[in-house]
């Protein structure tokens, strides 16, 4: 290859390629540079899907975590919470029968049993960043507590008041 150089030098500084040479260089050039724009977008899609895949899976397993931690500082307050829960269900369902009879009473109740409720989402919100989680934990079931003891309450009203019915009818 070196000899062909040396034979040839002065072809190479006299003689210039043609001008189809350049456009063909050119034009490949080009179509180099579109391709590359276009792979460039699809990439960062991908890219971009792929973060926001892995953000949620994050995301959800530190849910799981959070969840799971819950059990490790008091197991007994899962069990007593999901027994809570389904009495408070219950008795809401049994108060909710007397609301066609009297409307009022039944609105007053239940405006009790949801501050209470929002004060019971507060405090599971404020569980995972309390220094003092179980302080939390006892006041998220003495909240249950008082809902339960609420609600039986006014089932017992609410029969007092069928009760005083009745006799008056009577």
């Amino acid at each position: 290859m070196e000899e062909y150089i040396k034979a040839h030098r002065k072809e190479f500084d006299v003689k210039m390629p043609p001008e189809e040479l350049w456009d063909r260089i050119n034009a490949a050039l080009d179509k180099e540079k579109q391709k590359k724009t276009i792979n460039k977008p699809l990439w960062l899609g991908i890219a971009a899907s792929l973060l926001l895949v892995l953000g949620l899976f994050l995301f959800n397993r530190h849910k799981a975590d959070q969840q799971h931690d819950l059990t490790g500082i008091n197991p007994a307050y899962v069990k007593k919470e999901l027994r809570f829960a389904s009495l408070i269900e219950e008795k809401k369902d049994s108060l909710q029968l007397y609301a066609s009879k009297n409307p009022k009473l039944y609105a007053r109740f239940n405006a009790d049993l949801n501050e209470l409720g929002n004060d019971y989402e507060a405090l599971k919100k404020e569980l995972p960043q309390s220094p003092n989680q179980r302080i939390v934990i006892r006041a998220m079931v003495k909240n249950l507590e008082l809902q339960l003891q609420v609600i039986s309450q006014q089932l017992s009203i609410i029969n007092d008041v069928n009760q005083y019915k009745e006799e008056n009818h009577l």
